[in-house]
This record gives C-alpha cells, sequence and structure tokens, in this order.
C-alpha cells in the first residue's frame, strides 16, 4: 500500500471506542544543565529550570489515542496520594473515561522521575509498590468490567508489570472480550505469554520475545518461527514482533506474514513507542481494518513518536501530514501545478512551512548541515533552485558543474529536505511570494547583505532565520582542491 492510500486510510478512519486496562504510571520530567560536580560527592548538579508531567504506562496508550481522536476509557489503579488526583486530572483534561480506575488506600501512585540535561538522561528515580492488587480490589475491577467490554470496539492489555492485570483480571477481559468478537491486544511483560491466552495478538519487541522464548533472535530470518512459537505458546490469532530499527514483524495463524520496514527518519527517544504502535493497532482492527493496514499505520506513528523526547503521542492531522509528504516519494520534485499541489496538502494539513534556495551545484557536508538546520525550523521544508541559466549569469559560463535535474534530484534524496522547486529568475523574490513560507531561511554571511523576500515574509507573519555555517565547507573550495579554474562562488 502507497503512502498516499495510506493518509486516505487515515483521513476515512472511524473513532472507535477502547477500553485500555493496565498500569498507571505518571511520567516526570526534571530537565536543566549541569555545569559543576557537588562538593558533597563526586556526582553532577542538575541546576532544573522545569518540571513536566506525562501520562506513563497504561496512561501513555490512552493518550495515544486521545490524540488519534479514539473514545477511550482508562481503567487501573491509582494511590490516595497527589500524585494519583493529578493523573485523573490529567485523564479529565485528555476527555478519558476514567471512573474505572480504582484508588488503592495502601500503595503509592507509580511515578518515574527522569532527570535530564541537555537531551541526556541523568537518573531515573522511580516510586512503585509492583505487587498485585489485593483481591478486594480485583474483586471490585471484575464486577465493573463486564459493562465496560461491552461498550467498546476493541480491548488494550498494556501490561508494565505493577500489579493491576492479576490472572483473574486477564482471564476474565479475554474471556468476555471473546464472547463479544472484539479484539484483545496485549502489550505484554515477562516470559510467560500462556497468562494471555486467547487473546487476539501480544506486541512484544525483540528483546521481549526473545525472553518469551528463551533464544536470541538476530535477524529477520528467525521471525516467522518465532511470530508462530508465540502464537502457539498464547493460543493467539496474530503476533506483532517489533524490531526497533528493522521497522516490524507481523503474521496472522493463517500464515499471512510481513515485514514494515521502519519509517523513522531521525531517533531521538523510543520512550513509549510500544503504546503508540498498540494504541494505532487498536484503533485500526476496532475499526475492522485487516491486521496488514493496521501494522503500516501503526509503524509510520511509531517512527513519527520516536522523533521526540519522552513519552509522546501522534495526533490524527499529524499522521495524516506526513504521510502525505511520504506519498509523494520521489515527486518531491514539485513545478508548475504540483507545487502548488504541494503546498495545498501543507496548508491543509496546517503545517509550517519553510523555505530556503540556492544553487546547490556541488552538495557538501555544508549543504547538509544548513538544510538540517532549516528543517528543524519548521514542518516541512522546501528548496528553491537556481535554473541552469541563472547559475551561468551569476557564476559564469563554466557553472553549473551539475545540471537543475540533477541538482534537483540529489535534494530530493535528502531525508530533511520535504520539497524541491526551481526558478529562473536572478533572485528569489518571485518563487519565495508563490511559497508564501512562514520561515525564510538564508546563511549567516547573509546578515549585512539584505536577505530578498524579507519584507513579504515578514510582512505575512513569518520570520527569517539565518543559519550558522559550517567553516571551510562551499562549492567553490571543493573546485580549486580539485584543480578546477571555475570562478568563485
Amino acid at each position: 500500500m502507497h503512502a498516499n492510500q495510506l493518509r486516505e486510510v487515515v483521513e476515512n478512519l472511524g473513532r472507535p471506542r477502547i477500553l485500555v486496562i493496565g498500569d498507571l504510571i505518571l511520567d516526570r520530567y526534571v530537565t536543566g544543565s549541569v555545569e559543576r560536580i557537588s562538593p558533597e560527592a563526586p556526582i553532577p548538579v542538575l541546576t532544573a529550570t522545569q518540571s513536566e508531567d506525562r501520562l506513563g504506562g497504561a496512561g501513555n496508550v490512552a493518550a495515544n489515542l486521545r490524540a488519534m481522536e479514539a473514545e477511550v476509557e482508562i481503567v487501573g489503579v491509582v494511590g490516595d496520594d497527589s500524585r494519583g488526583r493529578r493523573m485523573r486530572g490529567m485523564f479529565e483534561e485528555l476527555g478519558c473515561e476514567a471512573s474505572g480506575c480504582i484508588v488503592d488506600q495502601d500503595r503509592p501512585t507509580t511515578e518515574k522521575t527522569r532527570m535530564i540535561s541537555g537531551v541526556q538522561q541523568m537518573l531515573r528515580v522511580d516510586w512503585e509498590k509492583a505487587q498485585s492488587i489485593d483481591p478486594a480490589q480485583e474483586a471490585q475491577l471484575l464486577r465493573s468490567l463486564p459493562g465496560r467490554i461491552e461498550l467498546a470496539q476493541a480491548v488494550i492489555l498494556s501490561d508494565y508489570g505493577k500489579g493491576a492485570l492479576t490472572q483473574g483480571v486477564i482471564e476474565a477481559v479475554i474471556a468476555q472480550s471473546r464472547r463479544r468478537g472484539i479484539p484483545v491486544l496485549v502489550d505484554p511483560k515477562g516470559s510467560d505469554y500462556a497468562r494471555y491466552a486467547g487473546a487476539t495478538l501480544v506486541t512484544p519487541n525483540r528483546k521481549e520475545a526473545e525472553e518469551a522464548l528463551g533464544r536470541k533472535l538476530p535477524s529477520l530470518d528467525d521471525m516467522p518461527a518465532a511470530a508462530r512459537d508465540l502464537m502457539r505458546t498464547a493460543s493467539l490469532d496474530a503476533a506483532v514482533i517489533t524490531l526497533g530499527a528493522d521497522g516490524m514483524f507481523h503474521m496472522s495463524k493463517d500464515g499471512a506474514s510481513g515485514h514494515v520496514p521502519t519509517v523513522a527518519r531521525q531517533v531521538f527517544d523510543v520512550t513509549g513507542a510500544g503504546d503508540t504502535v498498540i494504541s494505532h493497532l487498536a484503533i485500526a482492527l476496532g475499526d475492522k481494518l485487516p491486521l496488514d493496514v493496521a501494522v503500516l499505520l501503526s509503524n509510520h506513528a511509531a517512527g513519527i513518536v520516536v522523533g521526540k523526547r519522552g513519552a509522546a503521542s501522534v495526533s490524527r492531522a499529524e499522521l495524516s501530514g506526513s504521510l502525505g509528504r511520504h506519498s509523494w516519494g520521489s515527486r518531491k520534485i514539485a513545478l508548475g501545478k504540483e507545487l502548488e499541489l504541494l503546498l495545498g496538502r501543507w496548508r491543509k494539513d496546517r503545517l509550517r512551512v519553510v523555505f530556503t534556495n540556492g544553487c546547490f551545484d556541488v552538495v557538501h557536508a555544508g549543504h547538509v548541515q544548513y538544510l538540517r538546520f532549516a528543517r528543524s525550523q519548521g514542518d516541512v521544508l522546501i528548496v528553491g533552485v537556481n535554473d541552469d541559466e541563472s547559475v551561468r549569469r551569476m557564476k559564469g559560463p563554466t557553472r553549473p558543474v551539475n545540471a537543475l535535474a540533477d541538482r534537483m534530484e540529489v535534494l530530493a534524496a535528502l531525508e530533511m529536505v520535504d520539497g524541491v522547486t526551481s526558478f529562473s529568475e536572478d533572485t528569489p523574490a518571485k518563487i519565495i511570494e508563490r511559497v508564501d513560507p512562514g520561515v525564510l531561511v538564508k546563511g549567516e554571511d547573509w546578515k549585512d547583505k539584505g536577505v530578498v523576500g524579507r519584507e513579504w515574509v515578514e510582512g505575512h507573519g513569518g520570520k527569517v532565520i539565518l543559519a550558522p555555517l559550517l567553516p571551510g565547507r562551499s562549492t567553490t573550495s571543493i573546485l580549486q582542491r580539485g584543480g578546477s579554474s571555475q570562478p568563485s562562488c
């Protein structure tokens, strides 16, 4: 299925009601900077500047589902403490039905506090009581489950090993869901997958699958047998194994299987990626989509979420917009009406468009750094390229070294570039007005020259940003090192 077809699936995707049952965790991120070592002990001192709370565990699953506009009911256990009250308030803010959350007087709300300097996690502090809930609480959960399952189109068991999912709860959920004919998806914990017997599918990562099977799974060739063994162990309809940089493998009990390569561009943080996967699988299966399509959607969503810090989620608009950009593929090169169509897609998705321009005659490391910086200033980057005649007028009769079509093809192959177009004028003024970007980026060497298009962009509510340049990198220096008599850039 091509990305544009998958985008249509997202745009037509329903909003099923998903019941999430599992371990509730409050994720707290304390960020700051480290500039000295403590005089009390040989440890760094974090000067904290910000603290942020996010829903973790089954709560992050609920957040992912709500970001995709699904109806969500969450069931779990919290403590009678400020963290538990904070978490219940966060569910209310999300629009999740949380009346099924039990308050346990004898255990703290599970919290994971991460200390972060820059992008580096320095320490994690866990507050938890990781043991099964007591029989009275289990009985309370069991009494409430039939009515909640009756309203759902899919159920997720989010097992983080903190005690909410007792064997009695798991068996009751699976049995009642099976009677209703709705899928039960399990994010498993531990090595005994037989405890999930009768579920629709499990979603272990490679390491978790290795632990459950008691053997290493070093290559993709090992995945079919691994999936079959997992399904046999727990009497499952399917297994989905996430493989990090290798994407995802899925298999159904009828033998149908497939491998989906990763779509991650830059991995920043894998925290909660499994929650994103199971959430998107549940929405798709709850909306009666086939497993292979559900896997494609969840794989693409996971590729987006690992580019974010901490437990994060992907909105419906974000997923649709990303698929829209992918659907162009080699059609990143957009001329004439294609440029208007590309810009129209981005505007429909309310994406912040970044524009920059240049000759890009011999693309080098300086260009790559520059374009990566430009892309970081918004949601999508479009590059305007001088055509051959305009390059000759600026650089002389021996330039360009590479023809326009070749220069555009190279730029289109770069992961940080979302669109490439060309212009024939000596300045980019007209193409800037046509693109009407939210951000215009030029190199810092233009600081005193006057940036063409500044008045237009700023006059239309955008901004102009000067990008740092990599010293000693230029087309001129490259050509000169090669002994060329090419004129200076």
